[in-house]
C-alpha cells in the first residue's frame, strides 16, 4: 500500500471537461412513443474530479434536510446545498453549465448538490419534485468522488436500469423521464463519499426543491 507521501508524488490530472461530448451515449427507455424517456451518459466527462470533490466538500455550507415520514420528522440521509447560496460556483462548473446549455438548448440556472458521505446516505425512489408534473424536462448531473449505484425504474415499478455514477461521469435525463420513471440511490454496507452536482432550469418561481 502506498503511503500518503508516495501518493503525493503523483500529480492529479488538471480539471477539464470533454467539451466535444465524445463519450456520450444515449439510451431510450422502454415505454410508449408519445411518452419517450431517455438518458445520455458520458463516463469521465469531468477530468480531475478529485480536486473538485475536495473543493466542494470543504468550501460549501452543507445542510441537513428534514422530511415527514410515518407521522414523524426525520433527517434525510444525505446532505444538500445550492450554489451560489451555500458557496461560490467553481469556474469549471460555470463552464459545464455553459456547455450543457449550448448542447441541449436549455438555461441551467439552478445548481444543487447532494453529498453522500458513506453507504448509509441514500435517496428513495422519486422523480424531480417539479419536473415529474411536466410533459418534458431536462436534468443533468455530474458525479464526483467514488461511484454509487444509480437505479431507475418505470413509475409504479418494473424492470430496473442500473448505472454506476462517479469519477466525473455525466448523466442527463430527458423527455418524460422525470414523469414516467423514478430514480434512487440505494444504501450500501460500505461506500466512499460522492457528491452529485445537479444542473436544472428554474421551472417555477417558487421551485426551491433540493431534488438530486
Amino acid at each position: 500500500m502506498k503511503s500518503g507521501a508516495q501518493l503525493g508524488l503523483f500529480a492529479r490530472p488538471e480539471l477539464s471537461l470533454d467539451e466535444a461530448f465524445s463519450r456520450l451515449t444515449r439510451t431510450v427507455l422502454p415505454g410508449p412513443r408519445e411518452d419517450e424517456a431517455w438518458l445520455e451518459h458520458a463516463q469521465g466527462f469531468l477530468q480531475g474530479h478529485e480536486a473538485l470533490f475536495e473543493e466542494l466538500r470543504k468550501s460549501v455550507r452543507w445542510r441537513q434536510e428534514k422530511r415527514e415520514m410515518y407521522e414523524r420528522i426525520v433527517d434525510v440521509p444525505r446532505l444538500y446545498a445550492t450554489l451560489p447560496a451555500d458557496g461560490a460556483i467553481p469556474p469549471i462548473l460555470e463552464r459545464a453549465r455553459a456547455l450543457l446549455g449550448a448542447r441541449y438548448g436549455e438555461s441551467f440556472e439552478r445548481i444543487s448538490l447532494g453529498y453522500y458521505r458513506d453507504g448509509s446516505d441514500s435517496v428513495a425512489w422519486h422523480g424531480d419534485y417539479v419536473a415529474r408534473r411536466m410533459p418534458r424536462a431536462l436534468v443533468a448531473t455530474v458525479s464526483v468522488g467514488a461511484p454509487r449505484t444509480f437505479l431507475l425504474r418505470p413509475k409504479g415499478g418494473g424492470e430496473r436500469v442500473a448505472l454506476s455514477l462517479g469519477w466525473g461521469d455525466l448523466l442527463v435525463m430527458g423527455g418524460s423521464c422525470q414523469r414516467t420513471w423514478e430514480h434512487a440511490v440505494p444504501k450500501l454496507k460500505r461506500a466512499a463519499p460522492r457528491i452529485a452536482i445537479m444542473f436544472r432550469p428554474i421551472w417555477e418561481a417558487h421551485d426551491q426543491s433540493p431534488d438530486y
